[in-house]
């Protein structure tokens, strides 16, 4: 708290409001003397420095260990001493993404690795065969990679369409899919595809998680008594439920990272090991307690909604990942 000398005029700087008192009633600012020693500055700097840190780690500490306990306080009122939900939320999911783009997955470089020594194999294999094959236009071509989808070419599918039998024909939204896939795999490898697709998977993720979290909190809004609980309320539990696993992610991904430092066969590759099966387990386990808790139901009751919920949920996300993997491999360019 401030002990800065009031101000002798008694309107406020802020909004020109008659000061009674210390505090302005209209909008609460202090009527203390504007201009602060440096001493002063660097005090006021440190406790709001300080109170930012406590409520942050006192935040962190019980969204990871005490399941529903940072709805319930919320919902009672008690907002100060913990960091708001949309904010504690923006917070994590930047952290994590930054860091995520920053540190990229190492799935395209083992990809890499992977058509190293495919390509390595087919070149020593070609020695060998004594056929009427064209090492250069063999290795030039990417039928290792297409051969993977196993599709037909566009002159073959047109020539179907046109002279082949009624039940070997496609039906309009059929070949469309069927020639935007052959465009795809002509223009790019299958690893190009993959690094394409990841790319934009963790790029688009925070949109995706947007659409998840409001049809989350519909689902519990569903299973839930409408007189006693609000949208609000399920929207509130769902964003500490997302911040949680964001944050459990986030923990996984900075120990993998600085194990990785250490090189693969190194022993500290263990410890990443065994944090990221602790992790998924407390993530999957996580739901359980944390809706027992804050909705107050008996645990067979709560067990099975979390069961249903759990499985709603899954179908819902498979839906939304098959729809985003359509759209992103059609969507290439």
């Amino acid at each position: 708290m401030s002990h800065s000398k009031i101000r002798e005029d008694k309107t406020c700087l802020n909004c020109r409001h008659v000061v009674e008192q210390k505090f302005c009633p209209n909008c609460g600012q202090e009527n203390t003397d504007s201009r602060k020693t440096f001493h002063h500055l660097f005090i006021h700097f440190f406790e709001d420095l300080t109170h930012y840190e406590n409520a942050f780690w006192k935040t962190i500490r019980n969204l990871l260990f005490k399941p529903s306990t940072l709805t319930k306080e919320y919902l009672s009122g008690k907002r100060l001493s913990y960091l708001a939900p949309v904010r504690l939320y923006i917070f994590i999911s930047f952290i994590t993404f930054l860091l995520i783009a920053l540190f990229p997955s190492n799935i395209t470089e083992d990809l890499t690795k992977n058509d190293q020594e495919i390509t390595s194999n087919f070149e020593k294999e070609l020695k060998k065969e004594k056929g009427n094959w064209k090492e250069k236009s063999y290795l030039k071509s990417k039928t290792v990679d297409k051969s993977y989808f196993h599709l037909k070419t566009m002159k073959e599918i047109d020539s179907i369409q046109k002279y082949g039998k009624e039940s070997e024909k496609l039906n309009t939204t059929t070949y469309w899919f069927y020639e935007k896939a052959v465009h795809v795999t002509e223009k790019y490898t299958k690893r190009e595809i993959i690094e394409k697709f990841i790319e934009s998977f963790f790029h688009n993720l925070p949109k995706i998680l947007f659409i998840v979290m409001p049809f989350f909190a519909f689902f519990l809004w569903l299973f839930h008594n409408k007189k006693r609980w609000y949208y609000f309320d399920h929207g509130i539990f769902t964003l500490h439920y997302f911040s949680f696993l964001l944050l459990i992610f986030l923990i996984m991904f900075i120990i993998d990272r600085l194990v990785g430092l250490f090189g693969e066969n190194s022993p500290m590759s263990y410890i990443s090991g065994i944090t990221s099966f602790i992790g998924t387990i407390w993530m999957l386990y996580y739901f359980f307690p944390a809706h027992h808790r804050f909705y107050g139901e008996s645990r067979i009751v709560s067990f099975a909604k979390s069961i249903c919920l759990f499985i709603i949920n899954s179908f819902f996300i498979l839906f939304l990942l098959t729809f985003y993997v359509l759209y992103t491999f059609i969507n290439l360019h």
